[in-house]
């Protein structure tokens, strides 16, 4: 029977006609389809709740007969059914859906009712997400209704499940938070007691309840969408939403600005800051868990803006410590050294780079493989990025004189072995971080500079005696973050111009690559072409050579030329390194790194 016949009466898809396509398209050999769909038929019917047919096939756990032999989970069977149907694939992305104003379409019940979900609408089409291609009764009063020509696309029939749930109800809450506190909310005198109501025990108002699930959202998408930071940015009518992925900034969704106030403020209350507080920033600290269970650290700050307070939310996965060297990108030969730098008893290791790349990661990993049985390992942050119980931390406290160097003094007590300073921000830091590696210990610390060589140069102007770092001294890294290539689109018959490829190795003799990855784009790197972040190293170990050279006079150039005769390879040489194997760009490194002056 063709499925395109237009008097066919509605039906709803069944086992029966998915086997019967998947065993004329060669899925299915003809001797094993009967007991596949036995099996499919038992997990259907034994469900404990309703499942769609292709559920029940793919949990079958199958593999397709047809080259390349792929598994035939349900993300495959929905594309597979798009194509037997002749309907568009759609993959529902929230990043890029306006759920209010979709949901405005039709009420959550009747969206439930035929599994639907409206994606996408325009001033003459609805485009609406269904796994039901027959059922189609409900086509034309919604068309009559919206006044728009419907458009159907295939989509994930657990996807339309779950969206249809978070999409209706976030809509519901943000109107009702909206149309309920908007008076007060826009006096901004009444919304701190609004969220209060929430903390304590007492019968939670309606309008905070909307509030916790609009909260209760947004860190699920951000969990979901592997988003490292969360924007909320006040404007003048609205307030925008933002997800960092992969480092680049994806605007996620507007709210109106009085939602925003009382959803800073639940936030500013679960990191236990000062609610009322709003002209000076503010830091807190929030740990939840993710729908399956895992444990997420959420870095608060707060910053007064002209049109309110915007709040940035850093997202910590306590699961990066326990990733090895390589999981970082380091190349094997620089993972040794680094290895053999941190074994070392006593004296300073220096890893330095821009806000966001990668320092607190590359620490975290070091100590939480150096802290065994056998050692105290100490660390003084500000704030204390991720909580982790094999080894002490203590954090800065201005508001108490309790500084950096001060939390190292005290640390020098507690007889320690490892010693890491969240960050060498003055000269008594840097004397207290020094008297610590004369004492026998060793100390791992972060500065900001644009490469190894220059650390040296920065440590200087802080005004510490050249001689000191000459004895103390043993080891800096430099790192940036690049965005690695989508392993699900890119392509091989990228090109890479002469002068280009010039600029990039600069004086090392790295052969051009024939052909090059490029980014494509596709629905699982939501067509960027990039998806997930890999590690730039500049590693150097100080030599006697080296050590020899640092001066109260020293001269950058000579710093730089001496460590790459030692071995040390630029963040430059690093990123090329990275695009012969097809992880990244020329454009990314380009784009991270600068030239050897």
């Amino acid at each position: 029977m063709s499925i395109a016949m237009n008097n066919a009466p509605p039906k709803v898809l069944d086992l029966q006609q998915i086997f019967t396509w998947l065993l004329n398209d060669g899925t299915v050999d003809r001797n094993e389809v009967k007991a596949f769909y036995t099996q499919a038929q038992g997990i259907f019917r034994n469900a404990p709740v309703a499942i769609h047919p292709l559920s029940a096939v793919a949990q079958c756990k199958r593999n397709s007969m047809l080259p390349p032999h792929r598994a035939i989970t349900l993300e495959w069977l929905t594309e597979w059914l798009a194509r037997q149907v002749h309907m568009p694939f759609y993959r529902i992305d929230p990043l890029k859906i306006d759920f209010a104003k979709v949901a405005d379409v039709m009420s959550a019940s009747y969206a439930t009712r035929f599994n639907i979900l409206p994606v996408e609408l325009s001033a003459t089409d609805l485009v609406i997400a269904t796994a039901e291609p027959f059922r189609v009764e409900w086509q034309a009063e919604i068309a009559k209704i919206t006044r728009r020509n419907i458009r159907l696309v295939i989509a994930n029939p657990l996807d339309i499940t779950q969206y249809i749930t978070q999409f209706f109800t976030l809509a519901k809450s943000i109107k009702s938070a909206h149309k309920s506190g908007g008076q007060e909310l826009a006096l901004r005198n009444n919304f701190e007691q609004l969220v209060e109501l929430g903390k304590t025990n007492k019968q939670v108002d309606a309008n905070d309840q909307h509030i916790v699930n609009i909260v209760d959202w947004l860190w699920q998408y951000a969990f979901e969408q592997r988003a490292s930071d969360i924007h909320m940015e006040p404007k003048r009518d609205f307030s925008a939403i933002r997800f960092r992925i992969d480092g680049v900034l994806h605007q996620v969704y507007q709210v109106p600005a009085v939602v925003m106030i009382a959803m800073t403020a639940r936030i500013k209350l679960l990191g236990r800051m000062d609610v009322i507080e709003k002209r000076r920033p503010q830091d807190g600290r929030i740990k939840t868990r993710t729908a399956g269970g895992q444990e997420i650290e959420l870095r608060l700050s707060t910053l007064p803006t002209a049109f309110g307070e915007k709040l940035v939310m850093r997202i910590f996965d306590p699961e990066v410590v326990v990733k090895t060297l390589p999981e970082l990108g380091f190349p094997t030969d620089d993972a040794l050294r680094w290895d053999a730098l941190t074994k070392r008893p006593h004296g300073i290791i220096l890893v330095t780079g821009p806000t966001g790349s990668g320092k607190t990661t590359t620490l975290y990993t070091t100590l939480k493989a150096l802290a065994t049985s056998e050692v105290n390992v100490c660390s003084v942050e500000d704030p204390i990025e991720m909580v982790e119980a094999s080894f002490n931390q203590m954090q800065v406290s201005h508001g108490i004189d309790l500084t950096f160097a001060d939390g190292v003094r005290a640390l020098m007590r507690q007889d320690p072995d490892i010693i890491m300073v969240g960050e060498i921000r003055d000269l008594e830091t840097a004397e207290m971080a020094i008297q610590a590696a004369l004492t026998g210990h060793l100390v791992l610390s972060t500065l900001h500079t644009n490469d190894a060589p220059s650390a040296v140069m920065r440590l200087l102007e802080l005004g510490v005696p050249y001689y000191l770092l000459e004895t103390t001294l043993i080891g800096i890294m430099a790192q940036r973050l690049v965005r690695t290539l989508c392993s699900f689109c890119k392509s091989p018959d990228g090109q890479v111009a002469d002068d280009v490829w010039a600029t990039l190795v600069e004086t090392w003799n790295l052969p051009k690559p024939a052909t090059v990855y490029h980014p494509v784009g596709c629905p699982e790197c939501r067509q960027t072409g990039y998806r997930g972040r890999t590690g730039l190293y500049e590693l150097l170990t100080i030599t006697q050579p080296f050590s020899k050279m640092i001066q109260a006079e020293t001269d950058i150039h000579a710093l730089k030329k001496q460590s790459i005769a030692d071995g040390m390879k630029p963040l430059r040489l690093a990123g090329a390194l990275k695009v012969l194997e097809g992880v990244t760009t020329v454009e990314e490194v380009l784009k991270v790194t600068s030239a050897l002056t």
